[in-house]
């Protein structure tokens, strides 16, 4: 397996945490997203602008995240990211988010993406180029 890449970094703003001080669940979820983006377009040159330029896309078909030590505001993020699997029609990453200050591990999460027909709605065999550009990520 290769290292992880830096997906995402960021700050955990007053404005992102609930009423308990520490970020709301909706936020981490946020930052997960946002890091996919990166890691889609690091590793296969993909951006939104394809969804609509040739109709194809992704579309995360289940979640696990876990929730290790939690986040208050003020806190830098790091989000990294590594390939679990890489199947046919589908791709399973690994996302660390990581508290810089703490220098602990804040939550993970676990995403199965499908490769998506956006016009026809379903899911589509990744090409051979993705596989081969997916490869040196594994």
């Amino acid at each position: 397996m290769s290292d992880s890449l830096i997906v995402y970094k960021g700050v955990a703003h007053p404005e992102l945490c609930d009423v308990m001080g520490h970020m709301t669940t909706r936020h981490y979820i946020a930052m997960f997203d946002d890091a996919s983006y990166h890691f889609l377009y690091t590793v296969f040159g993909w951006s939104g602008e394809q969804a609509k330029t040739d109709n194809r896309g992704w579309a995360d078909v289940k979640h696990v995240i876990e929730y290790q030590d939690e986040v208050a505001a003020g806190d830098l993020l790091e989000l990294r990211a590594n390939f679990v699997k890489v199947g046919n029609k589908s791709i399973t990453v690994s996302y660390s988010m990581f508290n810089l200050a703490k220098n602990q591990l804040a939550a993970t999460l676990e995403s199965t993406s499908v490769y998506f027909d956006t016009l026809n709605r379903k899911a589509i065999p990744l090409t051979e180029s993705m596989q081969a550009q997916a490869k040196p990520y594994l």
